[in-house]
């Protein structure tokens, strides 16, 4: 299915990742980060696709694509639903490379993050999973479930393939905890800015401030926040004191509003663009 040699000129490890030089362009821009996250596969494939070739034409800084699962258990009945649709679509680790590997033919500079959890990684074999990320381009990588502790599991092949590992931190994250998070992370640090699942929540603005203020006192990396983010004013005030944020569930719910009312794909790429276009202006 995918040729999976790395072409010899590249120096693996020494490569700027994607995910380093937005950071540098958004810094030197002084703009802070827009993460859109999908389902990969939702509501079908065809119509994946042209949501993700859309999403950085619409405002979107780094791409964050679900991989479908039947047991998301972080997730919010939003997302659940949306891996349901996916599923039933027939999607699966192979033909989200396909996505990406489609998205990569016209975009080579927007960094890509697969989301997923480890049981579908570790099935579809850990060393071929992280070949086909660095072929297709994605360039970091978040596994809900796979703590800090389990990081030998993987170390090897993010360093080899240069596909970061990003991890979560969470408001009961302690100190000692949160150096040990950031010593495995690469890239960013995704701030999960209420307790709980996604979409369900929306998160205080002042105990978030202090949060991220503290984080960024243990840590070097850049903080970006998600989960109950779905409005401008709310990007305005977190991105005061975060690096960006993520928003997720508020996209998925156009995609699923579209699928209900079945709109046609150009009429739900409409309400996406219209939707981040206002959150791009609390950027």
């Amino acid at each position: 299915l995918f040729n999976c040699r790395a072409p010899r000129h590249e120096n693996l490890k020494n490569m700027l990742n994607r995910i380093d030089q937005k950071f540098i362009n958004l810094d030197k821009e002084k703009k802070k980060a827009l993460v859109a996250f999908v389902t990969s596969g939702d509501p079908d494939f065809h119509s994946s696709k042209k949501i993700i070739n859309s999403l950085p034409k619409f405002g979107a800084d780094f791409i964050e694509i679900g991989i479908p699962f039947s047991d998301p258990m972080a997730d919010g009945p939003t997302i659940q639903r949306s891996s349901q649709r996916a599923i039933k679509s027939g999607i699966n680790l192979a033909k989200t490379f396909k996505l990406i590997e489609n998205f990569r033919e016209s975009n080579r500079k927007t960094p890509v993050i697969l989301m997923g959890y480890f049981n579908p990684i570790f099935q579809f074999g850990l060393k071929k999973f992280f070949q086909i990320c660095k072929k297709v381009g994605v360039d970091g990588l978040i596994i809900v479930d796979l703590p800090p502790e389990e990081d030998s599991l993987i170390k090897n092949y993010t360093q080899q393939y240069n596909v970061y590992n990003i991890r979560l931190v969470t408001p009961t994250t302690n100190k000692e905890r949160l150096s040990k998070i950031s010593k495995s992370s690469k890239g960013f640090l995704y701030y999960v800015s209420i307790m709980g699942i996604t979409g369900t929540k929306k998160p205080s603005i002042s105990i978030l401030k202090k949060s991220i203020l503290k984080i960024k006192k243990n840590t070097k990396l850049p903080v970006l926040v998600g989960f109950g983010i779905n409005n401008a004013n709310q990007v305005k005030e977190i991105n005061k004191f975060a690096n960006g944020c993520v928003i997720g569930s508020a996209i998925i719910n156009l995609i699923e509003d579209s699928k209900k009312g079945n709109y046609s794909i150009e009429k739900t790429l409409l309400e996406i663009k219209l939707f981040l276009s206002k959150i791009k202006k609390g950027n």
